[in-house]
Parts: C-alpha cells; structure tokens; sequence
C-alpha cells in the first residue's frame, strides 16, 4: 500500500510498515478504531494521524480532554494522549480500506496482549461494527449480545463498552455522524471513568 502513493503525497517517504497503537500506558480509555488509513497512518506511521478520520477523532478527543491537541498531522506533532490508548484490530492498511477476517484473525494476539498489558482500563470504545466484533472475539463476548448502534453503552462488560459509527469520510460526510455526535461518545466515557 504504500509504493501507490496519492498524487498528494508524491514526495512523501510513506510508513508502511504496522502502525504501532499509541497513547497513555496508564490509559483508563481504551480506543478501538479499524486499520491504517492508506495515506494516513500508513503514510504517518501513528494512528488516526494525517487523514481526515483523525482531523474527526483527535478534535473530539482534545474537547473531551483525552488530547493535548485538536489536530494531528506527523507523528512528532506533539500529540499526547492524556488517560487514553488508541489501537486497531488490524495494524497494515488493508486493500480497499476493508481487513479481511483472515487479517482481523492474524492480528488478533496483538489486540489480546495491549488489552493484557493496560491494567487500568475501565472504558473501551469501539469505532465501527468491525472493531466491536474483534473486541468481542478478543474478550470470548458473544456478540449477538452486543447491540450496536451510535453512542451505545453495551451494558454488564467489564470494561465497560461503548459502540460509536466509525468517523470515516463515508459516514462524516453524509452527516451520519457529526462531530458533536462523536464529542458526545467521548464526553460519555469520561463520565464514566472511577
């Protein structure tokens, strides 16, 4: 993915590698997105960096307080995390922006592991319908148990999850999700942490 660079981009030296998940080893928060975006965290080489999703998600998390900046455009910006980890089920961009349920699974260890390693997290919000499948598996949920929907609290998981529409162009563009929407979900999780 990263030899086919956006006219854009051209002259950019592109990650393409695993985007490593990021933020606040002490993190309460738990973030679950999709994958790399193409030419952003594959091009950036940090999570939701450089691409309009992330423009979307760091502008809520900064006015919810999980981020010291609204905007993220390199990986040495001067984003932090404050009390918040970012992750994916899958860390390659996959083709066509999708993880095939072979990549989900191949990934899946590294998912279990940071979930192992985070030892105060109280909150996980799940970022698209994929994400709280991966999260579901990873964790033994079933997940006909799990409803999703925007800004929903699945009630009795430990931590506690809250499933949120993806802010992908797709669904920020038509309006299926506003970034009032999305600061609402992030504001419910702070509510949220003991």
């Amino acid at each position: 993915m990263a030899r086919v660079k956006r006219r854009a981009y051209r002259d950019f030296d592109y990650w393409g590698k695993p985007v490593p998940s990021f933020g606040d080893p002490k993190a309460r928060l738990f973030i679950l997105g999709l994958a790399p975006g193409a030419h952003g965290a594959n091009r950036t080489g940090r999570m939701f960096t450089g691409d309009r999703s992330g423009d979307f998600l760091f502008r809520s998390l900064f006015d919810a307080g999980f981020a010291s900046q609204p905007h993220s455009a390199t990986r040495d910006d001067g984003l932090t995390l404050n009390d918040a980890w970012i992750s994916a089920p899958v860390h390659c961009a996959p083709p066509d922006n999708k993880p095939a349920l072979e990549e989900i699974r191949q990934c899946s260890r590294f998912l279990e592991v940071e979930l192992g390693l985070l030892k105060n997290l109280q909150v996980v919000v799940c970022l698209g319908r994929i994400s709280l499948d991966a999260y579901a598996t990873v964790q033994g949920l079933r997940k006909r148990a799990l409803q999703f929907g925007h800004n929903v609290v699945q009630p009795g998981t430990t931590p506690l999850v809250i499933t949120s529409y993806h802010p992908s162009q797709q669904n920020t563009q038509t309006g299926r999700l506003t970034q009032a929407m999305l600061t609402a979900v992030f504001a419910a999780a702070r509510a949220r942490l003991r």
